[in-house]
């Protein structure tokens, strides 16, 4: 089991590693070594997670979450194996403690105060009197 909160852990076998060519500039190395990691985690099928920490995690997923209802995280980032799959987990590690995480307490909306309001106006009269004297002169 992987401890990622104190309330939540992950079976190791809830996570699908496969190994790929890794893309971009790197020599030889590259067209010869998977270094590239794809880790697989099924978001909707984890018996390991809270229902309201699951549905946080699909909306924090977003196009990183497959039809199926894996969560795909793809590392590529450094040059050997191991490195990226470290980043891997830890990239998926943070995004479900960010789910855990309680929700913000919701706004309370509040009213402007009546000498706000009058600072306002009185600026915006001030600008405007500001603008009206930049104006052609009037002939009278």
């Amino acid at each position: 089991m992987i401890r990622i909160t104190h309330s939540i852990s992950i079976d190791e076998s809830e996570l699908q590693e496969d190994f790929i060519r890794a893309s971009g500039p790197g020599g030889q190395n590259v067209h010869k070594v998977e270094s590239a990691v794809q880790l697989r985690f099924n978001v909707l099928h984890s018996p390991n997670l809270p229902d309201a920490v699951r549905a946080r995690l699909i909306a924090l997923a977003g196009a990183r979450l497959a039809g199926n209802g894996d969560l795909i995280i793809f590392a590529q980032k450094f040059r050997s194996q191991e490195r990226n799959r470290a980043d891997a987990r830890e990239r998926l590690f943070a995004l479900i403690r960010e789910a855990a995480r309680p929700p913000p307490p919701p706004r309370r909306p509040t009213r402007p105060t009546l000498a706000s309001k009058k600072r306002r106006l009185e600026g915006k009269k001030q600008r405007g009197s500001v603008k009206a004297g930049r104006g052609k002169p009037t002939l009278e």
